[in-house]
């Protein structure tokens, strides 16, 4: 785990729960990924034109989803009002993108496998944006 030893080894961190920090990290991580690789399954699909929708909330997720594991990494003089606008920004986009991947879960896979990890990463960053907010 290159990066709770990253975490653990940073000489300001330890202002946030590390456990739920590092699961948040990885869960933009991983989300981001999959929600480009179920973009471009999409535009694989005989059906694209009915996924356009789809689409563009998997890019629109993975980009989402990448800056906030990028903002949340950078813990030097971190501002809890930008982490918690971002995770907000975050949670919301990780919900419409996996309510929708969950429409076209029964007849393509990569939208299930996506709409899970979008679940995963809606969870762990309401669950680090309540950490904060009950610093404040």
């Amino acid at each position: 785990m290159k990066i709770q030893a990253m975490l653990r080894t940073h000489p300001r961190g330890g202002n946030l729960d590390q456990g739920l920090l590092q699961e948040c990290v990885e869960a933009c991580a991983e989300c981001g990924q999959t929600c480009a690789a179920c973009a471009d399954a999409c535009l694989g699909e005989d059906q694209v034109k009915m996924l356009v929708r789809c689409i563009r909330l998997n890019l629109d997720c993975a980009e989402i989803c990448l800056a906030t594991g990028a903002v949340l990494i950078r813990q030097t003089e971190a501002n809890d009002a930008i982490l918690r606008e971002q995770l907000r920004a975050c949670a919301t986009a990780c919900r419409v993108c996996g309510d929708e991947c969950q429409n076209h879960a029964d007849m393509h896979e990569h939208c299930r496998v996506c709409a899970e990890s979008c679940r995963r990463c809606e969870e762990a960053c309401n669950g680090l944006m309540e950490a904060i907010s009950g610093r404040a």
